[in-house]
């Protein structure tokens, strides 16, 4: 009976709960609309007043280097863009400029011969850099160095100016890369069709996503992979030179992206015009953020018991029953994915639920999790299970849904087998320690994110150093989801 009625009060202050963030949000984001045009200075005064966080000089000088670049958006006008790239009106348009634009190579080809006559680029179409544009701010520091807090403190301090073109966007970096390559991919089948196959597809795409916004913030700005390297001057050359003003975090200074990848020489380009058109900040202090006590949420339950396989279900049910009619849970409802369907076993408008086997278990990709978190406000994983090197692709996946779920603010309710931070600790004999014992660089890496190496445990799935670092930044986010603060700045609140 007294097992009963615990269950009915967590149940109820679940619900309480939610009430009382809904209401709190309201406020929060009315008063953040009212203090828009005074900026991140007046954002960052309130929450110290409040008590969410505490005065620190450092991070006040960081503000007011944000508060000086808020002053001149409020004054900025961001230059007319060109008309967007249209279809060909007719096929024969498409012959004429396919005869016109190689007549003079066939003509030279003829002389010289096809071997030796290479024709020349297409002429640069990169728009001069306005010379009233703002510069923008390039933030780098260590991980727990208050980042993410002083990107969102900027964002939501921004007016939202759609009448003078002056629209915002916060998103992570991967994403954005994600969204430019799918762009591409469309925009190049659209200039074949123009007959302009050797135009330049990312000045056009920078045209595109400036007419979206002249404001663009990047979370966790880093360059791993050489098709976004190869692209990445020349995209933001263009964004800035259609007026763009960006903001950036990284983990690394500019001097440090992309170290040892492939054909770096040809990024260089690309940090000399980070070092050139953007103001250069180490957020770097002797406070780690991350480490400050934080009140915690109850949104991680285990073991695989059936007492909590019942709280779990329960908390689905109270999560969506506020309107079964208007809103009701649906089987398989089915999102797409470029083009392709991706299923979600039960889910309402707002709350998605999972087994870990449905989300992890199959060749599922960072567009697929980014699309789940977009789309629900709350998801709930159920049965994870201890993971080690025999699963190793499950647990790859499992933290790419954490980073999505993390960036996009979606709140995560998740039963395990063992302790969510412990998920990936399984001290196998055939890994890299038989023993058990935590290597160096993973124990320096988990250090350095403020996490308890004893209580996180060995893991021989991961062993290269990026592998490391995401195991250890997951493990570092779960601990962070987990929090009060967490939930009420989550979409679920």
């Amino acid at each position: 009976m007294s097992r009963i009625r615990a269950t009915t009060t967590t149940t109820l202050l679940l619900l309480q709960t939610r009430t009382r963030t809904r209401t709190t949000h309201l406020a929060i984001r009315f008063n953040s609309t009212a203090t828009a045009t005074a900026g991140p200075t007046a954002s960052y005064d309130a929450q110290v007043k409040s008590g969410l966080i505490k005065n620190d000089e450092h991070q006040r000088s960081i503000v007011k280097i944000l508060q000086s670049l808020h002053s001149q958006l409020s004054h900025y006008t961001p230059p007319p863009l060109p008309p967007p790239l249209t279809a060909p009106s007719s096929k024969n348009n498409k012959k004429k400029k396919k005869r016109d634009h190689n007549f003079w190579g066939n003509t030279l080809a003829k002389f010289l011969g096809d071997d030796l006559y290479q024709p020349p680029p297409p002429p640069s179409q990169v728009p001069t850099i306005p010379q009233d544009a703002p510069k923008g701010l390039y933030l780098y520091g260590s991980v727990g160095c208050g980042k993410s807090f002083l990107m969102d403190l900027f964002y939501n301090s921004l007016p939202l100016d759609e009448d003078d073109g002056l629209k915002k966007r916060r998103v992570h970096f991967h994403a954005f890369m994600m969204d430019v390559h799918k762009r591409g991919h469309e925009l190049k089948k659209l200039l074949d069709e123009r007959g302009e196959k050797e135009a330049d597809w990312i000045v056009h795409a920078a045209r595109d996503l400036a007419s979206e916004a002249r404001v663009l913030c990047f979370d966790e700005f880093q360059v791993t992979d050489i098709a976004d390297a190869m692209i990445l001057r020349r995209l933001m050359e263009s964004l800035m030179g259609y007026g763009v003003v960006a903001v950036m975090t990284s983990n690394r200074a500019p001097d440090e992206l992309y170290k040892n990848g492939i054909q770096r020489e040809q990024f260089i380009p690309c940090i000399e015009l980070i070092k050139k058109q953007f103001e250069v900040t180490c957020l770097d202090s002797d406070i780690d953020y991350r480490k400050q006590p934080r009140a915690l949420s109850k949104v991680y339950f285990h073991p695989l018991s059936p007492e909590n396989k019942s709280e779990i279900s329960k908390i689905f049910d109270a999560l969506t029953s506020s309107s079964p009619e208007d809103d009701p849970v649906i089987t398989n409802r089915k999102l797409h994915v470029w083009g392709r369907p991706l299923v979600v076993p039960e889910s309402t408008s707002k709350v998605a639920r999972f087994t870990f086997e449905e989300l992890c278990g199959h060749a599922l990709s960072a567009a697929d999790y980014l699309e789940i978190t977009k789309n629900f406000e709350t998801v709930v994983l159920e049965d994870v299970p201890q993971l080690g090197l025999d699963s190793k692709d499950k647990a790859r996946r499992f933290i790419l849904f954490i980073d999505a779920a993390y960036e996009v603010k979606t709140k995560l309710f998740i039963l395990s087998e063992p302790p969510i931070t412990q998920v990936f600790s399984d001290a196998s004999p055939s890994g890299p320690n038989p023993d058990g014992s935590i290597s160096d660089h993973q124990r320096a890496v988990m250090d350095e994110l403020g996490l308890s190496a004893d209580k996180v445990g060995a893991s021989s799935i991961f062993t290269g150093e990026e592998e490391v670092f995401a195991f250890a930044r997951a493990v570092s986010r779960l601990n962070e989801m987990s929090s009060v603060q967490w939930a009420q700045s989550s979409k679920a609140a």
